[in-house]
């Protein structure tokens, strides 16, 4: 659930350029913030923030993942597939991302690689939507 009151960004706007206090505190402020403004619906706000967190931290996978969400949901097709596979070539595993990656695929018209990642989502985490979406579930 979005925070109630507004959400203070720690960032300082000067006269010919914005000064940022980069550190990890608040790349984790950032990261945090990013997850409510998806929540709210604001992706390309959230994308905002992570993008100054994955700058610093560019093996962070959670904010990768995070951020492609966030692409998936601005309808930017191309950068959330990138997202989902760089996450992917880091965590071959991790079924949410095959799954958002079909997802992704589908969107775009894809649908054999939609169906891969599909398979792959269930073979590994047997959730009743990754079997749906795979053809897996033989329920209607």
């Amino acid at each position: 659930m979005p925070p109630a009151g507004p959400v203070f960004n720690h960032r300082i706007e000067g006269k010919d350029a914005i000064v940022a206090d980069s550190n990890p505190e608040t790349h984790v402020i950032d990261f945090r913030a990013a997850e409510h403004l998806l929540a709210a619906r604001d992706p390309r706000g959230a994308v905002k923030l992570l993008d100054s967190v994955i700058a610093a931290h560019p093996e962070n996978t959670a904010a990768r993942l995070l951020r492609a969400r966030a692409f998936f949901a601005a309808a930017q097709l191309r950068p959330a597939q990138l997202e989902f596979e760089l996450v992917l070539e880091r965590e071959p595993d991790n079924a949410f991302a095959h799954f958002a990656l079909g997802r992704t695929f589908e969107r775009s018209g894809q649908t054999a690689q939609a169906m891969r990642h599909f398979r792959l989502a269930a073979a590994l985490d047997p959730k009743p939507e990754y079997l749906r979406a795979a053809g897996f579930d033989t329920r209607n």
